[in-house]
């Protein structure tokens, strides 16, 4: 039978996907060449902000209709919303004959034949973490790709749902990541991003080097120690790693930055508001001062850095005082590009009881804002570059012009 998968979110969910797929493969589905001649249509679903639920959801609602003229067909769910919403998913959903939690997507396959046999619908929410020799999978022939180091996060937002959906903070073992992305290297990829949800808590809630391993650059941290052992990497050009925090932004991180070639000048840093009070509000763990402080680390050991964001608008009760805060410090810092979103409340989060009184149309004012000061910052910083030879990563061909390349 022939399976198609359609993602939301982000790039853990990314990564969920080519892993499920490669499963598919190996217990012997294979790739339809499009939505409409897939026998089973899998949606990875993504909860952290309402618009990628509600996407979801909608796309979910259509395919389950529309199996009155595809008899036979199978639609399921996967990834945030399922965990979210638990037994829910079927009353939202009416007609989904899967649907697999996040800790479960390892099972994929067995839960697909036990459809197959008639034995469906099956909901599976359960905690239990599959094995990850399930989830190290990825499709050959990329120059690129993502590596989880990570799984979970502890840090309580207020208006965040990943912990609700992805659980407690779990880091792989460091030889395991290693021996994944020499395999990796070895089929071709030179660049490997390292994710995680909170990135640069990697190895503090479980240990994740065995006590025998020593930095020859004597670096302590786990994280500067994973990215020194993947740097050594024979074949290895270009290393990321996201999302960061400010906490992580220690002088070995920066100095692991700064010294090993592999590593890229680039970090992406949400920031989330400029103003105090509202950070204090989401729970993020820091005040703005904290931020720059990190920020002036990093530049110390690497000067031209790229720093990218998050930023969040119109969360409960933010005054244009507050704002301003925000529209001042992206200015001060000097992003090179800024993701910024609208406050939707989520459910399971603290804030989700606060009264959500910022205006839609305030919100929406204040997004475009953000975006339009972003241009400039981002033109300006881009023009600087006008006349330099740039080292570049060729991915393929242009989507729009297949006689020019991309990277």
């Amino acid at each position: 039978m022939k399976f198609h998968i359609k993602t939301y979110g982000c790039q853990m969910n990314e990564r969920d996907s080519e892993a499920v797929s490669m499963l598919m493969l190996r217990h012997g589905f294979t790739k339809a060449s499009s939505e409409a001649s897939a026998d089973i249509v899998i949606v990875n679903t993504c909860s952290v902000r309402g618009k990628a639920e509600d996407k979801a959801l909608g796309k979910l609602g259509l395919l389950a209709a529309g199996k009155r003229d595809s008899p036979g067909r199978i639609v399921g769910a996967i990834g945030c919303v399922v965990q979210q919403l638990k037994g829910d998913i079927r009353r939202k959903v009416p007609g989904l004959d899967f649907a697999v939690g996040t800790h479960r997507i390892g099972t994929l396959p067995e839960i697909i034949a036990l459809v197959m046999d008639g034995k469906g619908p099956i909901i599976d929410t359960g905690e239990d973490r599959v094995h990850e020799s399930n989830l190290t999978l990825h499709p050959e022939g990329g120059i690129s790709a993502f590596v989880n180091i990570l799984y979970g996060c502890n840090r309580r937002c207020t208006y965040c749902i990943v912990p609700a959906v992805r659980g407690h903070e779990w880091s792989r073992p460091a030889t395991n990541v290693i021996d994944e992305i020499r395999q990796l290297v070895s089929a071709g990829v030179r660049e490997v991003t390292l994710l995680g949800q909170s990135v640069m808590s990697y190895g503090r809630a479980n240990q994740v080097w065995p006590e025998s391993h020593r930095s020859p650059c004597g670096f302590n941290e786990p994280l500067p120690r994973l990215l020194e052992a993947v740097d050594a990497v024979d074949g290895i050009k270009r290393l990321r790693f996201t999302s960061g925090h400010p906490s992580g932004c220690t002088e070995e991180l920066a100095r692991a930055m700064s010294e090993l070639p592999s590593v890229c000048e680039h970090l992406h840093l949400p920031l989330q508001s400029g103003s105090d009070r509202i950070l204090e509000m989401m729970r993020r763990g820091y005040i703005s001062n904290d931020y720059r402080k990190a920020i002036e680390c990093l530049r110390k050991r690497v000067p031209d850095i790229a720093l990218t964001t998050d930023i969040i608008v119109g969360f409960p009760s933010e005054t244009e005082e507050d704002f301003d805060m925000t529209v001042r410090f992206m200015d001060e810092i000097g992003f090179d590009n800024a993701f910024v979103f609208k406050y939707s409340p989520r459910p399971d989060t603290a804030a989700a009881g606060w009264h959500d009184n910022v205006p839609a149309k305030t919100k929406m004012h204040r997004n475009k804002v953000l975006l339009i000061e972003q241009d400039k910052r981002g033109l300006a910083i881009n023009g600087r570059l006008i006349g330099q030879e740039m080292e570049v990563l060729v991915t393929g061909t242009s989507l729009r012009n297949s006689s020019r390349w991309t990277g």
